[in-house]
């Protein structure tokens, strides 16, 4: 039996969905400007940022390029939000958007090639699929591993994600 790709995508965008939602939830509100240290990214930034990664997505299958630092206007960066509803609406619509992506999709279509581009310089070019696994899911675990260090510092509740946290248990 062979699973197809996008399916497998679809399967973990759709089980990493609740527990991210929970963490965008406690992200407290009026802090956006607060951050751990003076190398770190604002709190506003890093969680606009969770919200939307699921976009990207849409991006690597919808586009042949994407330059996210472009000279001049900048269209990709994440929303400013200053409500928690509006921090949750930017999570629906880009699950929303990346979940139709796949469903649309195709595994040949997975298999062709994506580029990633800063201020015009070339960072990746590969198959689309890795892209997904790499760019996209992999970097989204990492950045919401860095937001439930950014709640914890600021005496918000940790969601219990993959096991248990100091403030969720299982059992």
């Amino acid at each position: 039996m062979s699973v197809a790709m996008k399916d497998l995508f679809l399967e973990t965008l759709k089980r990493e969905e609740a527990g991210t939602r929970k963490m965008l939830e406690r992200v407290p509100e009026g802090h956006n400007d607060w951050v751990p240290h003076e190398k770190s990214m604002k709190l506003g930034y890093l969680a606009s940022l969770v919200a939307s990664m699921p976009n990207w997505i849409a991006w690597m299958i919808e586009q042949d390029e994407l330059d996210f630092a472009p000279v001049g206007e900048n269209k990709s960066k994440p929303a400013e939000w200053k409500t928690t509803a509006d921090l949750l609406a930017i999570f629906d619509d880009s699950m929303k958007k990346s979940l139709a992506a796949l469903t649309s999709t195709t595994d040949e279509h997975l298999l062709t090639n994506w580029k990633l581009k800063a201020a015009g310089y070339l960072v990746t070019d590969e198959p689309r699929y890795i892209n997904i696994q790499q760019g996209m899911l992999m970097h989204w675990a990492h950045h919401r591993g860095q937001l439930t260090v950014y709640l914890r510092l600021l005496q918000a509740a940790v969601p219990a994600l993959y096991g248990p946290s100091a403030d969720e248990k299982f059992f």
